[in-house]
């Protein structure tokens, strides 16, 4: 979609002309480079294997300038259901599994066809392009003639050198015609710039995509399309599976008070995240949503709540490109993933120019953005996210082709994402601010997938008051303590002491967080902010999934609250496993404090996993309630520890902050490292979870105090505190 000129009666002829100009300059420059990109696919003037990869390159960019011409005449809106699939297939078919290994976009076969040298700028340029698919969908005329200006570039500086190669050639009377490549730098410097220049534009679609209602692409789709006609689901632009098809049909089929429910339980949460803070969410104007295709229906009725809250949705697309922080995690609304290997594989392309002067640009930028986003940025409320869980796990392979960071770019986006953070909290502050999360199963979890849906739903709604009375019991009892002692069984080798902040007032104070349904759905734990000096062992589950990827046998050591070494069984070498839980654990950090400790409640949701032999497929937002869970990054209070809590006994929650977390007063640098990583054991892998009373920690013994008892919350898996018994019945 163009973007639209509002105009008013008062503009005048020279305001309004300029725009026109402009729009007229860009469709002759779109047309140009379409016109170039059909011939370059029939031209053989640089030598192989560059003459093929050009060539099958511009192929794909006029692939999706049909789409785009499709959109464009309201063909888009006529065709048959099977002829939307097939051109949505045609499009996205050359990075699916059965076709990756022989894709430019794959950085093993780029290298293999390329050399070492230049399969990187293959791979990355091929995998930027793709990203024209969805702006041909939205009709992003400007966004395409970037990009496919770059492509026309690169190729220009190929001929270019093919051609002096020819000139030299003949005047030396010797070389092959066209064997020629311009030098590596030059063409490191077109990307270079590319980013680089367009580093405003990404920034601005970035905030105004988060905070604008106005940018309403997928709003208007979801509100106006007639969702019992499923061929709106290619509109998106996103990949689409049988997945989305059954997802949207399984809607479609349910009453009206089911969808009012679960679109309720998210505007709800939302609502009582302001609530229980003490947030006034009628200063806000803004909501966020974010969601998976499929999920249309519900989500319309979440935005019609959210209406009735005085908040206006946006409704931003996961990023698709480097412009914008592609990686492996989608923040936005998207369709079905098409590889997660290629997400893995191009998750850090960003590396090929990173560099001190480009990270000042990108901050520059984003700084702008959110200056000209101000008011909106101001107003804006937060995201509500629905997850999805179920999808058939993937074992992804590391590869020494890829594009990497080097040890100093690393410490560079470590710098750049705390910078950013810092940003964010300055225009959308984060003691003004809440979220809400749920998930839902899609159909690729087995054969039992509505039955998991509906009991998913009642998951998602379970009594709050029952939960909110037993977890103030387990409270009470944690409150007595000093410390938490974790120990594993059946295989799992954890043994941790977690100490816990101290009350200075019992009667008005508590360490832990009695939460229940509100921002994080489902209803089921308890957590704190731990104090980190004390806080030692090893934590070790047998299998996780943490932000989509597998983890087998993860161990980390725990030294003052902070992760010492780490391993993990995925792969065959050492250092591969390091290097996978230091990128995508630890976010290169070197080290990650432990955030959060929690215990989870929700028995219901782990024996829903056993039922149906689902457990490693449950998301984190549902695994975390199923048993005792450690967060690594910030706490849960980030950016908002100086906004008083309390939970619904009236008692002030103090553990929002911990040793780091207190450096936002004197180095906001070492505060936050934005990011926050659950890992839960399971209750058939826990053994013990105590409270150790005063009296009985190790330094109390070793200064010869007297020891107490321990207060047992779990044995051997179950709850044996007096109170929690009701937790158990699920187990039966």
């Amino acid at each position: 979609m163009k973007e639209k000129v509002e105009g008013t009666m008062e503009q005048t002829n020279e305001e309004i002309i300029p725009q026109e100009a402009h729009e007229q300059a860009l469709q002759e420059r779109f047309a140009l480079a379409v016109d170039r990109i059909a011939r370059l696919k029939q031209e053989q003037l640089i030598a192989e294997p560059f003459c093929s990869y050009f060539q099958k390159t511009a192929a794909f960019v006029s692939l999706t300038v049909a789409a785009y011409e499709f959109v464009a005449s309201g063909q888009i809106y006529q065709a048959s259901l099977s002829e939307l699939g097939e051109r949505n297939h045609r499009l996205y078919e050359d990075i699916l599994p059965s076709a990756y290994a022989s894709s430019y976009a794959d950085p093993s076969y780029a290298e293999a066809v390329f050399g070492a040298k230049w399969g990187p700028i293959a791979s990355f340029l091929y995998t930027e392009l793709r990203s024209l698919i969805v702006f041909a969908h939205e009709q992003r005329t400007d966004r395409m003639v970037i990009r496919m200006e770059l492509l026309l570039e690169i190729y220009s500086a190929f001929l270019a050198a093919a051609e002096e190669g020819q000139a030299t050639s003949d005047r030396a009377g010797a070389g092959e015609p066209g064997s020629f490549y311009p030098p590596y730098e030059e063409i490191k410097r077109i990307i270079y710039w590319f980013v680089s220049d367009y580093a405003e534009l990404a920034a601005e679609e970035k905030i105004a995509a988060l905070v604008d209602p106005g940018r309403d692409f997928a709003l208007r789709l979801v509100m106006d399309s007639d969702l019992a006609d499923l061929h709106y689901l290619y509109y998106f632009g996103e990949y689409v599976t049988d997945n989305e098809l059954t997802i949207a049909r399984h809607l479609l089929d349910q009453p009206e008070e089911t969808i009012r429910l679960m679109a309720r339980t998210v505007s709800e949460g939302f609502r009582k995240g302001f609530e229980v803070t003490g947030r006034d969410i009628t200063k806000k104007k803004t909501v966020n949503v974010r969601f998976c295709l499929g999920f249309e229906r519900m989500i319309r009725q979440t935005v019609k709540d959210f209406a009735q809250l005085g908040l206006a949705v946006t409704i931003n697309r996961a990023s698709s490109t480097i412009l914008e922080g592609r990686g492996v995690n989608r923040v936005g609304y998207y369709g079905a993933i098409p590889n997660k290997q290629f997400d893995f594989d191009h998750k850090d392309d960003q590396a090929l120019v990173l560099d001190g002067q480009l990270i000042t640009r990108r901050l520059e930028a984003l700084k702008a953005a959110y200056e000209q986003h101000r008011d909106q940025a101001a107003v804006f409320a937060g995201p509500a996210v629905v997850e999805v869980f179920g999808e058939s796990p993937v074992n992804l392979i590391i590869k020494n082709t890829v594009i990497a960071f080097s040890d100093k770019q690393q410490q560079l986006m470590v710098g750049y994402m705390s910078a950013a953070g810092e940003l964010q909290n300055r225009y959308i502050p984060g003691d003004e601010r809440s979220f809400t999360i749920i998930a839902f199963p899609v159909p690729e979890i087995g054969d039992h997938f509505k039955e998991i849906f509906d009991e998913t739903i009642l998951i998602n709604t379970l009594d709050y008051d029952r939960y909110r009375d037993i977890q103030q019991i387990i409270i009470d009892a944690l409150d007595q303590g000093g410390q938490v002692y974790v120990k594993g069984c059946n295989g799992n080798r954890t043994e941790l002491t977690i100490n816990l902040i101290g009350l200075s007032d019992p009667a008005t104070q508590t360490g832990f967080e009695n939460c229940v349904a509100d921002v994080n759905i489902p209803v089921g734990e308890v957590f704190t902010s731990p104090r980190l000096a004390g806080t030692c062992g090893q934590l070790h589950v047998t299998r996780v999934f943490l932000n989509e990827l597998e983890y087998i046998d993860l161990s980390l050591t725990i030294k003052d609250g902070m992760v010492t070494d780490y391993s993990c069984a995925n792969f065959s070498q050492p250092a591969e496993n390091q290097k996978y839980i230091r990128d995508n654990l630890l976010h290169h950090h070197p080290t990650l404090p432990m955030g959060e400790f929690a215990i989870g409640t929700n028995t219901t949701a782990y024996m829903m996993g056993k039922k149906y032999n689902i457990a490693n497929r449950l998301p984190i937002l549902i695994a975390e309630k199923t048993g005792p869970h450690f967060a690594f990054g910030d706490t849960c209070y980030s950016h908002s520890e100086d906004v008083v809590v309390y939970n619904p006994n009236g008692k002030e929650i103090i553990a929002r902050d911990n040793e780091l977390s207190l450096l936002r007063k004197s180095d906001p640098s070492k505060a936050y490292f934005n990011c926050h990583t659950d890992i839960t054991i399971p209750y058939d892998e826990l053994g013990e979870l105590s409270v150790v009373l005063p009296g009985n920690t190790e330094a109390d013994r070793s200064s010869g105090a007297l020891a107490e008892t321990t207060i047992t919350i779990i044995k051997n898996g179950r709850f044996v505190l007096p109170g929690c018994e009701e937790l158990n019945k699920p187990f039966e």
